[in-house]
């Protein structure tokens, strides 16, 4: 097992450690108002979170919600800026920790991993098994709702085994089990619907715990894939999953032994996405589809990026980001789109792109 993380809550607590994560939480959004209210009496405001997290005083405070429409209707629950520091703050003390236990092909809000690191490393392979005489197959793993259907027993089981600082573990129990709002839905429910909310269940989307979270709950399913199955070809962003394998049998029994697992010991659901298919057909996944002799944008993929390229456009005209966050958008897409081939599609989404503040608009 794994070193337990002990001892860290004084370091969280530490006015450095509440500074660092104030100064995380407002990168890209300081001239909010929220933010700017914040940041005008700032050392008094984190030497009280201070006190509070000390003195075992603090709790989480409201959400706001509200939906958002990609790449589906999801409910983001946003809270205030005080309990973002907080958030920062634990996030940057443990995730470091928990990441050096995951396994290298998991690409879900990591550094230096993500979606483009995800479908390379599944092209790779593909162009592998492509060139074998055998034919092979892919396993397409998708959670049914799956941030509304995280357990919090269990998510809290799985805390306890890898954090023995009892501190700590009272804080992220606080943040697992507000109860101030349902975090979870039936497996059928419809996020519209109140009556279809469940508590003991979810985590809010749009928290920095609950990527952390997220992450450690399937890396529980990483382990059982790779360490106990003994599968090769195994790579998963969040709670998309594919498998590779030039036995078709075989794909069927880890579908049957991985739903068992994930039930019993995750209390997760498989939905109808799942599939088992030749490679040849193309296998769907973060956004794009991957043959093994090329990549495709999927349509609703570039719509997303044309979405995405007019907002940071309009918030750098407002002087509400700066010029290497847009650039870094920029370059990110052209990377992505490089190495699918896509000529035309790169000037359609790029052909309206051009930078010019609000100022030199009125000159």
């Amino acid at each position: 097992m794994a070193k337990q993380i002990k001892n860290v809550y004084p370091e969280l607590c530490s006015y450095e450690n509440l500074y660092e994560a104030y100064l995380q939480a407002r990168k890209g959004k300081r001239f909010r108002d929220e933010i700017l209210q914040f940041s005008f009496n700032v050392e008094e405001f984190l030497l009280e979170l201070r006190d509070e997290l000390i003195n075992h005083t603090y709790s989480v405070g409201g959400y706001r919600e509200f939906f958002i429409y990609e790449p589906k209707k999801r409910l983001i629950m946003a809270l205030p800026f005080k309990d973002r520091v907080v958030q920062w703050a634990i996030y940057q003390l443990i995730n470091p920790v928990f990441d050096k236990g995951y396994i290298f092909d998991s690409y879900g809000c990591r550094n230096n991993k993500g979606t483009l690191k995800a479908v390379q490393r599944l092209y790779y392979w593909l162009k592998l098994v492509g060139k074998k005489e055998k034919k092979y197959y892919y396993l397409k793993l998708d959670m049914s709702k799956y941030f509304y259907r995280v357990d919090h027993k269990a998510l809290i089981e799985l805390l306890r085994i890898k954090i023995a600082d009892k501190e700590l573990l009272w804080l992220l129990e606080a943040i697992i089990n507000y109860d101030g709002v349902a975090f979870g839905l039936k497996l059928n429910g419809d996020v519209d619907d109140p009556a279809d909310r469940l508590k003991g269940k979810g985590m809010p989307i749009g928290n920095l715990t609950s990527q952390m979270f997220a992450n450690l709950y399937l890396n529980e399913l990483d382990q059982y894939c790779k360490r106990q199955l003994g599968i090769k070809y195994y790579v998963r962003y969040m709670d998309d999953v594919i498998i590779l394998s030039e036995d078709k049998i075989k794909l069927h029994q880890y579908k049957t032994l991985i739903e068992e697992f994930i039930g019993s010991k995750l209390k997760l659901n498989l939905n109808n996405k799942t599939a088992i298919r030749p490679v040849a057909l193309g296998v769907e996944f973060v956004g794009y589809k991957v043959f093994p002799t090329h990549l495709k944008v999927r349509k609703s993929t570039s719509l997303k990026m044309k979405r995405r390229l007019k907002y940071v456009k309009k918030q750098y005209e407002r002087d509400n980001i700066p010029l290497n966050k847009v650039n870094a958008t920029v370059q990110s897409y052209m990377g992505i789109l490089k190495h699918c081939n896509t000529y035309s599609l790169q000037n359609k989404i790029f052909e309206n792109f051009v930078l010019k503040k609000e100022y030199e608009k009125n000159d």
